[in-house]
């Protein structure tokens, strides 16, 4: 693995900073108090290939690699999480399994419009009595001629709000457990498919996360994603690569919180001199510097796994679980040097906290990353 970027990635971080200072980070604030959707946000990202970053050029990605899209999520993810996280969905929970499981026409149809940026789309596998143990899924979907008729309901649909299309896993055949569970694209504006309340959070506030219900509602057998039977395998192939974009997310997310504090504390003067020179401020800084490298260095190595073709699962999954942590453990430290001001909505370490906390849960709990390792640690 060589640490050094290459020029076209070390090129590609420099345009995406420039973006995200410039037409990410001026809406973070706003975005997170209105909870509007950054859609004008996506559209400019798109522009740039952000949108399906290491999707064939062919199938209307940028073409780039793996450790590229890291890149991409750290320095979005810096300036604003909930940007970081659409961007994150368009990229690993759509188009990556539409790329790897589409056929062709799929992919005409169904991917190069999203990798554009032309449509958006979304990732549906999670519903009300179903979140880590997803192979407990009650969507069912019954075969009629040439369509699936679907059933059920989905919770906490990350953009499902705004989703011109979502890969919704169902059941197909209930006797069989996870091996029943198929996947299908069910498009918006295809009867029986609505979008349901809007969940208020803790952070991330404009993903325009959602429940979708689905009540016969008729999808044409053409939008199965694989064969029937071979859903519950995408869905985990997909939440691999999406772990390390969530990692890379949360490595931004501390980073930006780090600089916000680093700047803070060479400004804000106590005692007669800048906070920065008291022992008890540098060591902290120095726990977050040495985390936040170490976390960045563990999310690189996984997706270079990952460009290499190598499995990658137990190191997607150490990545997450580590940097989601730490970004955690950063922000608090974040809100510390701040002092009384870190508590305020006027500084931007608040934000970063709440923000922060879900990475340690979405595509997959912390708990369920250790379950991963244990399994790939105890087979030698």
């Amino acid at each position: 693995m060589n640490l050094q970027l290459s020029e076209e990635q070390q090129l590609l971080q420099k345009s995406v900073r420039e973006f995200a200072e410039s037409e990410v980070k001026p809406f973070a604030k706003e975005l997170d108090e209105s909870g509007h959707f950054p859609l004008a946000i996506l559209k400019k990202a798109a522009e740039l290939g952000l949108t399906a970053v290491a999707i064939p050029e062919d199938e209307g990605g940028a073409g780039f690699d793996h450790v590229s899209y890291t890149i991409v999520m750290d320095e979005i993810s810096r300036c604003c999480a909930s940007t970081g996280t659409a961007v994150s969905v368009q990229n690993s929970l759509y188009c990556d399994p539409l790329h790897r499981a589409g056929t062709p026409e799929q992919k005409k149809r169904l991917l190069a419009p999203y990798a554009r940026g032309e449509k958006i789309g979304c990732f549906a596998l999670t519903e009300p009595q179903a979140g880590s143990n997803a192979s407990a899924l009650q969507t069912k979907a019954v075969k009629k001629g040439g369509s699936y008729i679907v059933n059920g309901t989905k919770a906490w649909i990350t953009c499902g709000g705004v989703a011109d299309a979502v890969i919704a896993f169902v059941n197909t055949d209930p006797s069989k457990g996870e091996k029943g569970i198929t996947a299908l694209v069910i498009e918006k504006g295809m009867p029986g498919f609505k979008v349901g309340k809007e969940e208020k959070k803790l952070g991330i506030n404009a993903t325009a996360c959602c429940e979708l219900i689905f009540s016969d509602c008729e999808v044409p057998e053409t939008n199965r994603l694989g064969v029937e039977g071979e859903g519950y395998k995408i869905a985990l192939s997909t939440l691999d690569g999406g772990r390390i974009g969530i990692g890379a997310q949360a490595v931004g997310i501390a980073q930006g919180a780090f600089d916000a504090a680093l700047k803070y504390s060479q400004e804000r003067i106590a005692f007669d001199q800048p906070i920065s020179k008291f022992q008890a401020i540098q060591f902290m800084l120095a726990d977050m510097a040495t985390e936040i490298d170490a976390a960045r260095l563990l999310v690189r190595k996984a997706a270079w796994k990952s460009d290499t073709g190598a499995r990658y699962s137990m190191d997607a999954a150490m990545a997450k679980l580590f940097a989601s942590e730490m970004a955690t453990r950063v922000t608090h430290k974040a809100i510390q040097i701040h002092g009384g001001n870190g508590y305020s909505r006027e500084y931007p370490v608040e934000r970063a906290y709440r923000d922060a906390r879900i990475t340690e849960i979405y595509e997959g709990t912390s708990e369920i990353q250790r379950l991963v390792i244990a399994a790939w640690v105890l087979k030698g």
